[in-house]
């Protein structure tokens, strides 16, 4: 498996997992994903069951309205909550729910990259760089309309296979509008996903950010000393 380095100039160079331009490792190379349970229902989150008769008269704006996921990402630094858009990009969020965060499968992975003013990388590697088996990849919902601003969550996935994302994710640090889905005379450049936003706990993400970092093997920026992910809480 190669990780890489990435810049905003280079953003098509996020390839491999990220691998030679960031560092972080992604499915490439000798790195098998686990394709044998296939990840949980992609259909959006359904609001609570609400049963009206055929001849009501009660008004469609009256009825519930799914709610967006809140989860807490409890870490070695501290706690960074997440809103997650599920309206927005539901197979994105299901994903991270249902097949890695409620599955356990993020507890002691570590924020394994970071790109002072780009992005901070997690969800892949334990401590001692090993890659945990992922599951199958996903469809890329980048089309979504949702940019890669500052705060937000996005999902990581080889540049030349747009759909190839698995539990890798990263925390935008700055503005990245270029890595964001464009339109062109075809069928349009993939981008990277935004599913959801840093509503409270921004200041951890840039203490971790702003750590020194440590060259290991193929990881060239990662955090030091380590930041775990020690689990991810549902608030909602």
């Amino acid at each position: 498996m190669q990780p890489v380095r990435i810049t905003l100039i280079t953003v098509i160079a996020i390839s491999t997992g990220f691998c030679y331009a960031t560092g972080c490792g992604q499915n490439a190379g000798g790195t098998a994903t686990v394709t044998a349970d296939a990840p949980a229902s992609r259909a959006p989150p359904a609001a609570a069951n609400v049963i009206v008769p055929i001849n009501s008269a009660r008004p469609a704006q009256s009825l519930p309205k799914p709610v967006d996921p809140m989860v807490v990402v409890h870490t070695t630094a501290g706690d960074i909550t997440l809103q997650l858009f599920a309206q927005s990009s539901p197979r994105t969020v299901e994903n991270f729910l249902r097949t890695y965060a409620e599955r356990g499968f993020y507890e002691q992975t570590i924020f394994h990259h970071t790109e002072p003013g780009v992005m901070l990388i997690a969800g892949g590697y334990t401590a001692e760089l090993q890659r945990k088996p992922a599951r199958a990849p996903i469809y890329n919902e980048s089309r979504n309309s949702l940019s890669n601003h500052r705060g937000t969550l996005a999902m990581i996935h080889d540049a030349d296979a747009p759909h190839s994302a698995t539990s890798e994710f990263f925390i935008n640090l700055g503005d990245n509008s270029d890595l964001d889905f464009k339109v062109s005379d075809d069928e349009g450049v993939p981008g990277y996903c935004v599913f959801g936003e840093v509503i409270g706990g921004m200041e951890i993400v840039d203490r971790i950010a702003q750590l020194p970092t440590v060259s290991q093997g193929d990881f060239q920026k990662i955090p030091s000393p380590l930041v775990t992910i020690t689990s991810i809480e549902r608030l909602q």
